[in-house]
């Protein structure tokens, strides 16, 4: 495997390939999300991933695939038993590749990129965003970690990060009621650093933005760029850090992220997991995950994402879901009635939802 142009280049099994930007993208995030199964063509290629840079990015499956008379166990974790594929009406979507039982563990998922809620950063883990039993008052803010772990692989960001003063970004998205941009700025410090490549989200739909709402995006920009300028961060480490990059990132932020609210403890009952996460004290963060991202809105969803200690998103079966059957979650509070639900994702996500439920006006 040899970099050149900013093309990778694979030779297995007699042929060679040579991957635009985008495609290795595509490749790093989905193929190797622990072997998501995926079409023939991409899953003919090999391992293509630094495990370092890229571990973010992983999705497996709790069970083991038994193995057959001539294979022995092997400790890797099994496939999930999911495919990314075009659905007709909703672009990209996630599919049953067999039969999935009601509260089976479909994958799970660390995310790319997360960043504390501002009203809870003294409280949580600075990487994960576990819930700290304590944190010490002699430390700074955002400067706590659950375990050496976190510390470790906080350096991504952390190191990049601590060498700004952030007094300024920050306190425009608290008195903006911004959380988004948080997790530009942690991005960007990814980037910087080199743990990840400028266009990591290229692949997720970006949300449709006005005029209007790129304008008011230049005051967080100008902020952030100031931050690292201050810093000493020269155009050598943020030449990629303009305005179009700031606004692009921030429209796919906009409808792929999650808002984690952790149901701490082990729920294995289903009901009891549900109630938990309805119960759950206000966000710890936000997050922004690869294949979670894929799965579409439903208000009568099959499938629940949770979180129970940490950031490490959990996915699994409401009820009984048949092979090719597509995977959906609920975007927002399936409580809400008919016109609120409308609202919010028209507003939030930028469309109607047509979901069985909602034609039934329920």
């Amino acid at each position: 495997m040899a970099l050149s142009n900013g093309a990778i280049y694979m030779k297995r099994r007699l042929f060679t390939v040579k991957l635009s930007p985008m495609a290795i993208s595509f490749l790093l995030c989905l193929q190797r999300s622990n072997n998501m199964r995926m079409s023939p063509v991409t899953s003919r290629f090999g391992a293509l991933y630094n495990s370092n840079a890229f571990v973010l990015f992983s999705s497996t499956a709790d069970a083991v695939t038994p193995p057959n008379k001539n294979e022995s166990l092997s400790s890797e974790p099994s496939p999930p038993p999911i495919r990314v594929a075009v659905t007709e009406s909703a672009g990209r979507g996630v599919f049953a590749t067999r039969r999935i039982g009601a509260g089976d563990t479909i994958h799970t998922a660390k995310p790319i990129v997360s960043y504390p809620s501002l009203s809870a950063i003294n409280t949580v883990c600075y990487s994960c965003l576990k819930k700290m039993k304590t944190v010490p008052a002699s430390l700074p803010q955002g400067s706590s970690f659950c375990c050496e772990n976190c510390r470790e692989s906080s350096k991504v960001f952390y190191d990049v990060e601590k060498k700004a003063d952030w007094l300024a970004f920050d306190d425009y998205c608290r008195t903006q009621g911004l959380k988004y941009p948080l997790l530009v700025k942690r991005l960007a410090c990814m980037v910087i650093s080199g743990a990840a490549p400028a266009g990591i989200l290229d692949i997720l739909q970006p949300a449709s933005l006005t005029q209007e709402m790129i304008l008011k995006m230049e005051e967080g920009f100008q902020l952030l760029r100031n931050a690292l300028v201050r810093a000493n961060i020269g155009d050598e480490h943020a030449s990629f850090l303009t305005k179009q990059w700031y606004t692009d990132v921030l429209a796919r932020i906009r409808i792929n992220a999650f808002r984690i609210e952790l149901a701490a403890g082990v729920y294995e009952d289903l009901l009891s997991l549900a109630s938990a996460s309805i119960e759950a004290e206000a966000a710890v963060g936000n997050a922004i995950y690869m294949l979670p991202s894929f799965y579409n809105h439903d208000c009568d969803p099959n499938t629940h994402i949770v979180w129970i200690e940490n950031a490490d998103a959990k996915l699994k079966a409401l009820r009984d879901i048949d092979e090719g059957e597509e995977l959906r979650i609920c975007y927002i509070d399936v409580s809400m009635s008919y016109d609120a639900r409308q609202s919010v994702l028209s507003q939030g996500f930028g469309f109607r939802c047509n979901c069985l439920r909602c034609l039934s006006g329920d």
